[in-house]
């Protein structure tokens, strides 16, 4: 009996009731060091306060693809440097900082369609200007010509920028020597302004201007108005000059009733000659003064003589092309106007292919502006 009860003694459940009473006493071991070591941080403080809470990059291995994450210590903000003391040794010196690079003029193939030295910066987009060294928007975003001593015709195609699809045909068609008119509405009308210019073609900006049907006829709120002032006149100027860059000049959106109104007039051709613009009547207007206030106001002016698609068939715009070439003769240069119609652009482009050897070429119209007003 007795080797019995000593044998009971050192059996399993004694030595678990032994080993349940140790783990006991390891925990509570452990939660009182746990107070100590609190009571002492409270009392002496922390010694990593106001550190980064990440103070040194720390590589961790991406579960998924066994590859190495830096996670870098967090930024400091501007805000916060200012008035953290610890934070003021991190952040860059001032003098430093670098220095954003000088603006450059921009290239469309071997044409140029934006130099800094030409723009003003605006609260409404890139304003056209004479630059300090007397250069002309109008002079350096001209198309290159060459006349040889041969009458010169200027053909201008208005239209362009509204109708992806026409816009893209007449450039496809057209050839370079052709002046394309972009009106200022679409949003991505820049983009096809650049395309123009590494084509080759000058460019000019349609401003709109009131017709005598207005509101009938209402190219936008932006209309130049012959009722509405200088002042509200050249806000709306400046809205279409800043649509985008790389154009030598300004024609008319309709503007019958405008172009007839010498008051009206007087002003925006001033205001364009001050920016070195020239300005193209494209001959929609029977009763324009636009040449007479040119020649007062000294701006860069040039007007269609004649409007080839004012009917919009092949044998009227042919015969319009061979007047131009009549006038050419007897004058050294003409001009026509025209819109991206489908005939127009397919008539003026196979017209435009036996042009040098009937002894004419085909030149932008910044070429026919002429010489006392440039």
């Amino acid at each position: 009996m007795v080797v019995s009860g000593m044998i009971g003694d050192e059996s399993p459940h004694g030595g678990a009731r032994r080993g349940l009473r140790l783990l006991a006493f390891a925990y509570v071991f452990v939660f009182t060091a746990l107070i100590v070591l609190g009571a002492a941080v409270a009392f002496l403080g922390n010694p990593h306060a106001g550190e980064p809470y990440v103070r040194l990059d720390v590589a961790l291995m991406h579960p998924a693809r066994a590859t190495l994450v830096h996670i870098p210590p967090p930024a400091v903000p501007a805000s916060d440097a200012a008035t953290t003391p610890d934070n003021t040794a991190a952040l860059p010196d001032a003098g430093s900082a670098p220095t954003a690079p000088e603006p450059v003029p921009v290239p469309a193939g071997h044409a140029l369609v934006l130099d800094p030295a030409l723009i003003e910066k605006t609260s409404q987009g890139s304003l056209p200007r004479i630059a300090d060294d007397g250069t002309t928007p109008m002079r350096a975003y001209a198309a290159p010509a060459i006349s040889a001593g041969k009458p010169r015709i200027a053909i201008v195609i208005s239209g362009l920028g509204i109708s992806a699809k026409a816009t893209q045909m007449a450039l496809d068609k057209l050839p370079a020597g052709v002046t394309v008119a972009f009106a200022p509405y679409a949003a991505d009308v820049q983009r096809w302004v650049t395309n123009a210019r590494q084509r080759g073609h000058e460019v000019l900006l349609e401003v709109p201007m009131e017709p005598y049907d207005f509101p009938d006829s209402d190219p936008g709120k932006y209309t130049l108005r012959a009722g509405q002032g200088e002042e509200a006149n050249t806000q709306r100027l400046v809205w279409a000059l800043t649509r985008f860059t790389g154009y030598t000049g300004v024609t008319n959106l309709l503007g019958g009733r405008l172009l007839s109104d010498p008051g009206a007039l007087e002003p925006v051709l001033t205001y364009l000659t001050r920016r070195g613009l020239l300005f193209y009547d494209n001959g929609s207007a029977v009763h324009s003064v636009a040449p007479d206030v040119a020649i007062r106001v000294g701006a860069p002016f040039a007007q269609a003589n004649e409007t080839i698609d004012s009917i919009q068939a092949a044998m009227e715009i042919d015969h319009h092309l061979s007047d131009l070439e009549t006038v050419a003769r007897a004058k050294g240069s003409a001009s026509g106007s025209g819109f991206l119609y489908p005939i127009t652009i397919e008539r003026v482009s196979s017209w435009a292919k036996g042009l040098q050897g009937r002894g004419f070429v085909l030149v932008p119209v910044s070429a026919i502006v002429s010489q006392s007003k440039q």
